[in-house]
């Protein structure tokens, strides 16, 4: 929350370069070298099919942020890149990415895994270093959320539907956790959050600069010390966070409540 952190999205600009467990990528497909006759073809020239349905009902829109693991591969069954070989997923803005990349993840809902057929033309399009012709991918995609930059449309108050605490706090939980455990007190959590004022201004966003955060419950704003003794590994919560339990009018730091949306990622 109070690290600055470098942004990089794949694809357009170079690898994901957090420090990461190595990994193996999955073999090539044995469809690697065209599409199969039931793949489905779009007006653009990509091909897709479905190689694990998703769970989820939400399609990631043409600006969200999405979180997938993916490999890459040419016709010749040769790999090229793979989340999977770095040991993490990736996020990506799908706004930042190859055109073919992005048309294909908006075909999917969270869970999904996908395999594209993308020609070159929707690919890396001739440019120097990268795969020429037509390229494939596996893609499961994991989340999606919405551009940090864009505001949620309660952020001015919290609705009817948050709860609310004896010190003022709001939440609301937006994506139930995986987990039971709830963090201490003390305890150290990684997450991923955004922040904007009443009036929908972004001020701070880990999702913006592409890496979650790990951080101390006894070294941040007293709204989140609280807050995320409420969650779950796995959740994803929104919280009022009224001035006194925030940054108290502090010179410099944003005035008045404030609104974050807290992914809690790991209780460390």
């Amino acid at each position: 929350m109070r690290r600055v952190l470098t942004a990089c999205f794949l694809l357009v600009c170079a690898g994901l370069v957090a420090a990461q467990t190595p990994g193996s990528a999955p073999p090539a497909p044995p469809d690697v070298a065209e599409p199969p006759a039931d793949a489905v073809k779009s007006g653009s020239g990509l091909a897709s099919k479905v190689v694990a349905a998703g769970t989820g009902g939400e399609k990631p829109t043409p600006t969200d942020v999405v979180t997938v693991h993916y490999t890459g591969w040419t016709p010749d069954g040769q790999m090229f890149d793979s989340s999977h070989v770095r040991g993490t997923p990736s996020m990506f803005s799908l706004n930042r990415v190859m055109i073919g990349w992005r048309e294909c993840v908006q075909l999917m809902v969270v869970g999904e895994t996908r395999r594209c057929w993308v020609p070159e033309t929707l690919a890396y399009n001739g440019q120097p270093g990268r795969p020429r012709g037509m390229v494939v991918f596996d893609i499961q995609l994991i989340d999606t959320r919405r551009a940090p930059n864009v505001a949620p449309p309660d952020v001015a108050a919290p609705p009817d539907d948050a709860r609310r605490t004896a010190s003022g706090l709001a939440y609301k939980v937006l994506k139930p956790g995986t987990g039971t455990r709830r963090p201490p007190p003390f305890g150290r959590v990684t997450v991923h959050y955004t922040g904007w004022t009443t009036d929908g201004k972004m001020f701070d966003s880990s999702v913006a600069k592409g890496m979650p955060v790990t951080l101390s419950l006894d070294n941040v704003i007293r709204g989140w010390t609280e807050g995320l003794q409420l969650m779950v590994e796995g959740e994803r919560t929104r919280f009022w966070i009224p001035q006194n339990l925030a940054y108290q009018g502090k010179p410099g730091a944003p005035r008045g409540m404030l609104v974050f949306d807290v992914d809690l990622i790991r209780i460390e």
